[in-house]
């Protein structure tokens, strides 16, 4: 199982994006939502740019996403590190909000397009870190992944 890189770049803190990096804390996940069109926006930003209003707060969100996309790194960029899943997780409120993170929990080759996650956060410094893990892993629950025999599709 690879639960990310071993040592994690943290974000620079401003009075903009404070409630994303330390939102976690209570273990909960953020993002600015527009008080007019009432859509979510990230990275945050001073004005919506749905509508353009301003007066973004932010607000909690359930937690859960789907995989949109993802690739395995393994490149050891420190000596002795596994390989590891970067994934883009789109959130469960609104799929065009999307967080680049780390998927942990679960081995990059049981990970495929779609499948169901929540947030865990790890607490690093003062931030805590938004990070992903399947909601289910059982194979009887989940869709197999493409290419797998299970599917049914794949190269021959």
């Amino acid at each position: 199982m690879a639960d990310g890189p071993p040592i994690r770049l943290l974000a620079r803190l401003d009075p903009e994006n404070r409630f994303f990096w330390q939102g976690g804390a209570d273990g909960r996940l953020r993002f600015l939502r527009c008080p007019s069109c009432r859509r979510f926006v990230h990275p945050p930003v001073p004005r919506c740019p749905y509508c353009l209003a301003d007066g973004l707060a932010p607000e909690v969100v359930s937690g859960r996403g789907t995989l949109h996309s993802f690739t395995v790194n393994h490149q050891q960029w420190i000596p002795g590190s596994e390989p590891y899943v970067v994934a883009l997780v789109e959130i469960a409120e609104q799929a065009d909000i999307r967080l680049t993170t780390n998927l942990v929990g679960t081995d990059p080759a049981d990970v495929w397009i779609g499948m169901e996650l929540e947030v865990l956060f790890e607490h690093v410094e003062d931030e805590w870190l938004p990070l992903f893990r399947p909601v289910s892993t059982s194979p009887q629950d989940t869709p197999a992944p493409l290419g797998s025999p299970r599917s049914g599709g794949g190269a021959r």
